[in-house]
């Protein structure tokens, strides 16, 4: 999917562009019942692109009723499977058919490269929609070999109303991510997109209904997370909550699922990936690309981020010197609706302010900055300003450092050295977090070992970030307990029943 629309076409459209601003319930936009709004803000410019209506809890409740009656009187669940998978499939096609107005709504609210939005996110909604609507009529239920006076089934049901959480970094596609699988289950869902991000998710529900989903099955409110998403999480008639996010909201939504109806909860949360670096690399050039790749791709703001480089002692200084160079060559900084920009903002000067206060602590503990060389920074600002935030190397940073153990959701990346293999497997499993890793080795026995010695649900050989929708996609330890894309997410979404008839 590619957009031949230069620079001045893409200003343009964005001067034109209507945006939806309600609330998404029952089939159409409404307002917040309290008429209070929230500022969707450009993180390119400050600029206020919208006033969003401000769902809170009187507003989840109407959203979880309208879900509950569309699931109770079965206008989405008791569809043919076929027909269910038609419906998405056509909603993949209007999605596809409305491309340049999504890629339009989420490179102004979340700052990512309009070139990002063809080359990487809509590739991936369309390809997830598709994926699951194709799952639909291959759910297979099990007849058990029993006794001959009994029958026994095994058989898959929805859940009923289910309630997702999205993040900001990838609005869309981490909706989708979710939204699909759910639906195609035969679920009703009630989305709660992150506030700093909410423009595309709120149009793809209205695109759900124009492709002929049901009016209730599918409503989306915006606001604060403490407010409408605390509320969603506590709902007695919300079945399931499926997160993406930081582990401490994870950790806040494990304990309102307990206070309210026990609803079974799906996290995917932080991650501190470690990318190692073996000394027989096959292809050097290409290693260190990837490792470019991994930490400033949407300008670090990805879960599975690469940031902490692991480089055996013996190249070191070599990999960190091409490291700067290539960073240079790869990623240009600027104005996301110029298709030549590959480094966008971060989403927020509150998210700025956070990551470079973290790159300062770690100066300040005795890290060293390789990226930025001194005097050599290019601008990183537009007129009227923007969260902008430098291409960031640390070296001669320790285990013990904050940059190295927390989540800093930037593009900044730490490089330790090591000498042995034991020691790289120490460093990289000495972390709460065990959402991805890389090893690159031209050993075979090297790479089979170190990857199963890694502590990570996703483990990449030679490559970072591969993957298609046959791949879990989730975490080990505080990185969650769920697995998005695949056909085990759709399962996720289908509770068991298992009906014993006799015979006698």
């Amino acid at each position: 999917m590619t957009t031949a629309l230069t620079h001045q076409d893409w200003l343009d459209r964005a001067a034109r562009i209507e945006i939806a601003t309600g609330l998404f319930i029952e089939g159409q936009y409404v307002s917040a019942l309290a008429g209070e709004t929230f500022d969707s803000v450009n993180p390119a410019n400050g600029a206020v692109l919208a006033q969003m209506a401000r769902g809170k809890a009187a507003d989840i409740d109407r959203a979880v009723a309208s879900g509950l009656a569309a699931w109770r009187d079965g206008r989405w669940a008791k569809q043919a499977p076929r027909a269910r998978a038609e419906v998405l499939l056509q909603w993949a096609n209007l999605v596809e058919a409305n491309s340049e107005e999504l890629a339009l709504l989420e490179t102004l609210d979340m700052g990512k490269p309009i070139s990002d939005m063809f080359n990487i996110d809509l590739p991936e909604v369309l390809k997830t929609i598709r994926y699951f609507a194709e799952c639909i009529d291959k759910i297979e239920g099990v007849v058990t070999h029993t006794d001959a006076s009994a029958l026994h089934t095994i058989t898959h049901e929805p859940l009923g109303v289910v309630g997702a959480i999205t993040p900001w970094n990838y609005p869309m596609l981490m909706a989708v991510w979710k939204l699909a699988p759910i639906l195609a289950a035969g679920n009703c869902v009630v989305l709660k997109p992150a506030e700093q991000a909410p423009l595309s998710c709120t149009r793809l529900a209205q695109l759900f209904v124009d492709a002929g989903g049901p009016a209730g099955v599918f409503n989306v409110v915006n606001g604060m997370g403490t407010e409408a998403g605390k509320a969603l999480a506590l709902h007695m008639d919300v079945a399931k909550i499926t997160f993406t996010g930081s582990t401490a909201v994870g950790k806040l939504l494990l304990g309102y699922a307990g206070q309210s109806n026990m609803k079974r909860v799906a996290l995917e949360t932080g991650g501190k990936s470690p990318q190692i670096f073996m000394p027989d690399l096959y292809d050097f050039d290409a290693a260190v690309d990837r490792a470019v790749g991994g930490i400033f791709d949407n300008a670090g703001q990805v879960c599975n981020a690469g940031s902490r480089l692991l480089v055996h002692r013996s190249i070191h200084d070599r990999f960190v010197a091409r490291f700067i160079e290539r960073a240079a060559a790869l990623y240009q900084p600027g104005d996301p609706l110029d298709p030549a920009t590959t480094l966008g903002p971060v989403v927020s000067q509150t998210q700025r302010a956070n990551v470079m206060a973290k790159v300062q602590r770690a100066c300040e503990q005795g890290a060293t900055v390789a990226l930025p060389v001194p005097g050599s920074t290019r601008p990183l600002t537009l007129p009227g300003g923007g969260a902008y935030v430098p291409m960031t190397l640390l070296t001669h940073v320790t285990q013990d450092m904050a940059i190295v153990q927390d989540e800093t959701f930037g593009p900044v990346a730490s490089v330790q050295a090591f000498d042995t293999e034991a020691e790289a497997i120490a460093l990289a499993n000495d972390s709460i977090y065990g959402l991805a890793a890389s090893v690159w080795t031209a050993d075979l026995k090297t790479a089979h070992r170190m990857s199963a010695a890694l502590e990570a649900g996703v483990v990449w050989v030679n490559c970072f970030g591969d993957g298609d929708m046959t791949q879990p996609f989730g975490g080990y330890k505080q990185s969650g307990n769920s697995r998005d894309k695949h056909k085990d997410s759709l399962l996720s979404y289908l509770q068991t029943k298992s009906t014993w008839i006799s015979l006698v």
